[in-house]
């Protein structure tokens, strides 16, 4: 995929050595002891949001997590720091998603850290472009400069994401034996809620009058291709790429004949094209939210209710029967 790449700094990389003989001062309250530091809970140092949020549902009173991206930061943006890396140094596990963050990756891959969870390995991914889903099927004319690329956003497929979650439960149980039961109590309460919302989106959304979607970046492929819809991005799988004037062009004249009535925008990233693309065109804007973080704007407090809060969009906006 064609995500912008950010490498980890030289600064922050030559740093530390120098970091690490001072951890206790540089990470403060932020980082737990860990297990290795003899407070009993497994310390895990998750990338992003779905990933943080999964290590919580399934590790429960036994770990400690700490997400390396910020509560409204954009996850594809993130640098990781030498302060960070001195944290995912000191911690007993870490969730993460290849490919989505080129940082971490590098700071994962140069880490000493044992129990290194890839959820991308634990599900299959598909490259995706601009346009997928039925359609894409069809005339899959809009790839562009996402060809070939590999889609991150399994977090958005309830069924793909109850993969993961058995993966990282397993993943817990080899890591922490003295509290796997608990570790797999945990998971399978998870995927059974997963599963519960996959029904959920399966019912809501049989019937509707349409099928086709605009969204901001292609965050949605796997949710369309699951329930028999099509999403078009005005992006591709990077959320800040600039669309051009033809591809702008093009979704107008697609939304008026698929009877496209709203283009979706989210929660971390600009509106402004989304709601002029919407306005040249006649249509309407609501948030369809890809999750990558949970904010005051963010319509529910978790994973579960903004997932049910993108459904009723979706349903809206769809003519749902």
């Amino acid at each position: 995929m064609n995500v912008r790449r950010r490498l980890i700094s030289t600064a922050a990389l030559t740093g530390v050595t120098a970091l690490t003989l001072t951890a206790t001062s540089a990470c403060s309250s932020e980082t737990a002891a860990g297990a290795k530091g003899g407070s009993g809970t497994l310390d895990v140092v998750a990338s992003f949001y779905p990933m943080a949020f999964l290590a919580e549902q399934i590790g429960g009173k036994h770990v400690h997590v700490t997400s390396l991206t910020r509560p409204g930061q954009e996850p594809h943006d993130l640098e990781i720091s030498g302060q960070q890396i001195v944290q995912l140094e000191k911690s007993d596990a870490v969730l993460y998603l290849k490919d989505l963050q080129p940082s971490v990756d590098k700071a994962v891959e140069q880490s000493g850290v044992k129990t290194k969870i890839d959820a991308a390995s634990l599900t299959s991914l598909e490259e995706h472009g601009n346009e997928v889903g039925g359609h894409a099927a069809a005339h899959d004319t809009h790839q562009g400069e996402e060809e070939g690329g590999k889609d991150p956003h399994i977090w958005l497929d309830p069924v793909k994401y109850a993969e993961v979650a058995k993966g990282v439960g397993t993943a817990f149980e080899k890591a922490d034996p003295d509290h796997a039961d608990t570790y797999r109590k945990n998971t399978d309460a998870l995927v059974k809620k997963l599963d519960d919302l996959n029904v959920q989106y399966t019912e809501g959304l049989k019937n509707t009058k349409d099928k086709v979607f605009i969204t901001t970046h292609a965050a949605f492929g796997y949710l369309a291709e699951r329930y028999g819809l099509t999403e078009e991005a005005i992006s591709g799988l990077d959320p800040e790429s600039e669309p051009s004037a033809a591809r702008v062009k093009d979704l107008e004249k697609m939304a008026k004949a698929d009877g496209v009535s709203t283009v979706f925008y989210e929660t971390l990233v600009s509106d402004k094209t989304a709601k002029t693309i919407a306005k040249d065109a006649g249509l309407k804007t609501d948030v369809l939210d890809p999750i990558e973080g949970i904010v005051k704007e963010s319509r529910g407090e978790d994973y579960f209710q903004v997932m049910e809060s993108n459904l009723k969009a979706l349903q809206t906006a769809l003519g749902a029967k």
